[in-house]
């Protein structure tokens, strides 16, 4: 049986004893996604290929993201892959069972996990997907203020493919960079997510429900952020007229699982957006969100 390899050699732990394997779980698991993902400019917003640079800086946060030419960034529906392996490493970490950053799965667990569809143009766009992984290059000052260094790192240090002699796929082994594994065996930097979550089509869609997720949680008097503020967390390439729009009208179709959003706008001030969880915002229709700038 061919192997397949993204990256030639045997993977290594602090380039010197092999990394342990961690074999995943083929049942179902809860979502799971790492907050620091969820907060953050990581991935582009698009369908189509981006090959221009997210570069956001706020304070002491810096991100740098950049992809190749051939591949482009990794994508908001490629981090889904970063969301079956985070459930993954949770669901074992919780349950008190050993775990790797490199990890031995199949692509039918993958694509089954994120609710798509098994045929071979859906193994294709995985493979995509795993490329422009390990392409895309991050830097970041997260988790790094006291050392004031940047970490960089791909989000996939390496994958290989097993296939039969046809070149249909039998499994895969993905190694993940030390940044977001460790992020994920600290719990303090994991939430679970609502399984629609796969079901949202839209880049920013998918953006805003994680960030929401992020930052309203369960609070009663949940969160809001002004359209300017949102726009530059995005790292969007649409005008921000066309970004603001998209806001709108997700907030008209209520399509965001677990969440009520509202937009408000003040005399002589940016659109807001409001959102509360479900069932606490059933107990605020009706009334105006207060914005911030009134």
């Amino acid at each position: 049986m061919p192997d397949v390899a993204a990256t030639q050699g045997p993977a290594k732990e602090n380039g010197s004893q092999p990394l342990a394997t961690f074999r995943t779980f083929a049942s179902d698991l809860a979502v799971r996604d790492s907050q620091d993902l969820m907060a953050y400019p990581f991935f582009s917003l698009a369908k189509s290929r981006r090959v221009q640079p997210i570069d956001y800086r706020v304070g002491t946060v810096s991100v740098r993201v950049e992809g190749t030419l051939e591949h482009g960034l990794a994508t908001i529906w490629d981090a889904d892959v970063l969301i079956w392996a985070a459930s993954q490493i949770v669901e074992a970490r919780d349950a008190g069972i050993p775990t790797s950053r490199r990890l031995a799965t199949t692509p039918y667990e993958i694509l089954t996990f994120t609710g798509r569809g098994t045929s071979s143009r859906d193994y294709q766009r995985l493979r995509a997907a795993l490329d422009r992984l390990q392409s895309t290059s991050v830097a970041t000052s997260i988790r790094q203020v006291r050392e004031r260094r940047l970490h960089r790192f791909s989000w996939i240090n390496e994958w290989t493919e097993r296939a039969d002699g046809e070149g249909r796929p039998l499994g895969l082994e993905l190694i993940l960079p030390d940044w977001f594994y460790a992020g994920l065996i600290d719990a303090s930097f994991v939430l679970t997510l609502d399984a629609a979550y796969f079901g949202l089509t839209g880049g920013i869609e998918r953006w805003l429900y994680r960030l929401v997720r992020k930052h309203a949680g369960r609070q009663v008097a949940g969160w809001q952020f002004d359209f300017r503020h949102l726009y530059r967390k995005s790292g969007s390439l649409a005008r921000f007229s066309d970004f603001a729009l998209d806001l709108r009208r997700i907030a008209a179709r209520q399509s965001l699982p677990g969440y009520r959003l509202a937009v408000s706008r003040a005399r002589q001030c940016d659109e807001t957006l409001f959102f509360y969880p479900l069932p606490i915002a059933a107990h605020l229709h009706g009334r105006r969100p207060r914005s911030s700038c009134e």
